[in-house]
């Protein structure tokens, strides 16, 4: 794949057999800093990653122009098209998972919601899910979360805006979607400079959480 298709970042030794197609947020690109650092970071712990643009992302890297999101749509449909793409290229020892970066891990979640894909992927994991609009906490997104055929494994930081702590723990959550907290993270996992960790040990720690729930459905 070139830039114009996306970016694969291939597992190292500990190559477990799974791959992650992984999508961006609304407003950065497949080849942002955090996106750079989480692809890494899951290679590193045995996962190839596969990176990928939303039609309104590629627009903006040929124009310059940023643009709002495109409608659900159309995002879920580019999504199922990768992973069409993807499914197609997978020797019989690797298992697909999808993914992504807060709006691109909730259309990945939406994907886990539609029987029609069921099989097609192992799994989900998302980075830093948006659970509701900053400040708005009348507007949850988590009315697919009933009809998710898939585990579905969320990497939050305790501080997101779009779900904090003590927000998301009261609300019901079903059996198939699970949390894990990384301490002070916001959106991007940025923790305060007062605690003794980083943005980086934050998205290192998230890579590494999400590897172990993928190798353990592998194992399963």
């Amino acid at each position: 794949m070139n830039s114009t298709d996306g970016y694969i970042d291939k597992a190292g030794s500990s190559d477990f057999g799974a791959v992650l197609i992984l999508a961006h947020g609304a407003g950065a690109p497949m080849d942002s800093p955090f996106m750079e650092l989480l692809a890494r970071q899951l290679a590193v712990q045995g996962v190839t990653v596969v990176r990928f643009e939303f039609p309104y992302m590629q627009k903006r890297r040929e124009d310059g122009r940023k643009r709002p999101p495109d409608r659900a749509e159309k995002l879920l449909a580019a999504f199922v098209n990768t992973v069409e793409r993807v499914s197609a290229t997978l020797s019989p020892d690797q298992a697909l998972y999808l993914g992504g970066k807060s709006m691109g891990g909730r259309m990945a979640s939406l994907l886990a919601a539609d029987t029609h894909l069921k099989g097609v992927f192992r799994g989900v994991v998302c980075f830093g899910y948006p659970f509701h609009p900053p400040g708005k906490l009348d507007k949850w997104r988590l009315g697919h979360f009933d009809d998710l055929w898939c585990p579905v494994k969320i990497q939050q930081g305790t501080r997101d805006p779009f779900g904090k702590l003590d927000e998301v723990a009261a609300q019901s959550m079903p059996g198939r979607v699970s949390i894990d907290w990384l301490e002070g993270g916001n959106h991007d996992f940025l923790p305060p400079k007062k605690l003794d960790h980083t943005q980086d040990m934050l998205i290192g720690q998230a890579a590494l959480n999400a590897a172990t729930f993928m190798k353990t459905l592998n194992q399963g």
